[in-house]
């Protein structure tokens, strides 16, 4: 047993420095390459630690079925997603990861209440800390495994359900009635049940009430608060494997569950940070509905937006120095990276500096657009962070907007009557020349107008933003 042991340090010290390595665009992938070492280490540890410890248990063909099986689930999934689909695939891992701890959990509890036919408590079955951790296990995997669904379903859109809050009648009540059920069953079943059946019924309730509960906390959120819950239940999904391996007795699952549910809290304040928003504000839900019940969407009756075109577009950029480029979901959804990449690459050659600002909560999820901007080959020393490229705008010739809104409404700045008044924004307003490249007028997630649309500085150029940037390639040819 001492190299698995050692084994088991290994792995946890290479998934340490694979989160350390996450956290530049830079290192990012050197640190996906040392986190899949440390995960494939820890497997064939657990299965060589299940093979010495439990050889009743361990059938090698059924682990290998299990391995080709997720592997090919693995693969496919890997090779057919398109990249704006990375936060839908990243809520169904972080649903798949909830569910494996839930499930490990129960089934643990209930093969040592079978082996201890005289218990008849959970905390007689594992003693008292082994049922708060399986309690715990359920609580945090259940409300992961439907939470994750329904941001599945809402990052979605139309297709599977609505992207804009469901607020159900009194609904704090009834979550807040799962919530106390929850606790007083799992009371119940820790110390007090002395029936294995009800044991056994009441483990299953507070299953259904755990999966009920990851429905109602979520659908009062809009999708695009969508950032800060898939990194919240990215937490969520760490913290219920740490949970079970306080159940099965695996230290490596303990330290590896703690790290991600500690980063993933840590994101989950910098990305709220970033909204100028608290967590319960976010998690209460329904931010922007007031605005639109009161009128506030068709309130937006814009006298003074100037439009452009590809044309002109291509016009301005032949005698610029200075653009920054400013992606947002609108990119994600015209899947534009590929056709903004090549734009930037004819810019430069003709001695124009492109630079990419990146807002924390610009997408549907934690690094949305670093993502998309890498699967173009987008070098990592052009993209900038917020804090590092707001100076620069007030030098800039031309700020491109592709798809963004609320992360560049300068109301943010001096309307302290607005809903996103406080957030951090960047300051595109400062730039000499600013084109918003978008389908409509309509508003982002804060349901409000905004006057960076009509601007002295600003350009409108409707349009789909693919389509827009491909024209605009053209006409920089066609001008060479």
């Amino acid at each position: 047993m001492t190299w698995i042991h050692l084994a088991y340090m290994l792995a946890s010290v290479l998934f340490i420095f694979g989160i350390k390595r996450l956290a530049t665009v830079r290192t990012a992938r050197q640190g996906n390459m040392l986190a899949m070492a440390a995960m494939l280490i820890a497997v064939i540890a657990s299965l060589s630690e299940l093979a010495i410890l439990y050889p009743q248990h361990f059938d090698p063909r059924l682990i290998l079925t299990g391995v080709v099986i997720g592997s090919a689930i693995g693969v496919w999934a890997g090779v057919t997603v398109e990249a704006k689909a990375m936060p839908e695939m990243v809520a169904l891992l972080n649903g798949l990861g909830g569910a494996a701890s839930l499930l490990v959990a129960l089934s643990y509890f209930y093969e040592k209440m079978i082996e201890t036919a005289h218990a008849k408590t959970a905390a007689a079955v594992l003693l008292p800390e082994g049922a708060v951790s399986v309690i715990l296990s359920v609580l945090i995997g259940g409300v992961t495994v439907t939470g994750s669904v329904v941001a599945f379903g809402k990052l979605q859109g139309a297709k599977w359900m609505p992207d804009k809050p469901i607020l159900l009648p009194f609904r704090h009540a009834i979550s807040g009635g799962v919530v106390a059920s929850t606790l007083l069953f799992s009371y119940l079943i820790s110390f007090q049940v002395t029936s294995r059946w009800g044991l056994l019924f009441l483990l299953l309730l507070v299953t259904l009430l755990c999966l009920a509960l990851g429905v109602l906390l979520v659908i009062p959120i809009g999708g695009a608060d969508m950032p800060v819950v898939i990194s919240l239940l990215n937490s969520y999904s760490g913290l219920a494997a740490s949970m079970t391996g306080f159940v099965i007795g695996n230290n490596l699952l303990i330290i590896s569950g703690s790290l991600v549910g500690a980063s993933g809290i840590i994101l989950t304040m910098i990305m709220c940070k970033a909204m100028n928003r608290s967590l319960l504000n976010v998690l209460v839900g329904g931010f922007g509905m007031e605005e639109a019940s009161t009128g506030g969407a068709k309130k937006q009756e814009y006298t003074n937006v100037k439009s452009t075109d590809a044309e002109e577009l291509a016009q301005m950029l032949d005698a610029v120095e200075r653009v920054v480029i400013v992606p947002g979901y609108g990119m994600a959804v015209a899947q534009a990276q590929h056709a903004v990449r090549e734009m930037a690459d004819i810019l430069k050659k003709r001695g124009v500096s492109v630079k990419y600002a990146i807002h924390p909560v610009a997408g549907r999820m934690p690094g949305h657009m670093n993502v998309l901007l890498a699967e173009a080959d987008v070098p990592y020393d052009e993209l900038f962070e917020m804090d590092d490229i707001n100076n620069e705008f007030s030098n800039t010739d031309i700020s491109i907007i592709i798809g963004a809104n609320d992360v560049v409404n300068p109301e943010a700045l001096d309307k302290k009557d607005s809903p996103i008044y406080g957030m951090p924004i960047l300051h595109v307003h400062e730039s000499r020349v600013v084109v918003i490249i978008k389908r409509s007028l309509s508003p982002g997630y804060a349901g409000i107008p905004n006057p960076l649309f009509e601007a002295d500085n600003a350009l409108m150029f409707f349009a789909d933003a693919r389509k827009g940037i491909e024209d605009t390639v053209r006409e920089l040819k066609s001008n060479a």
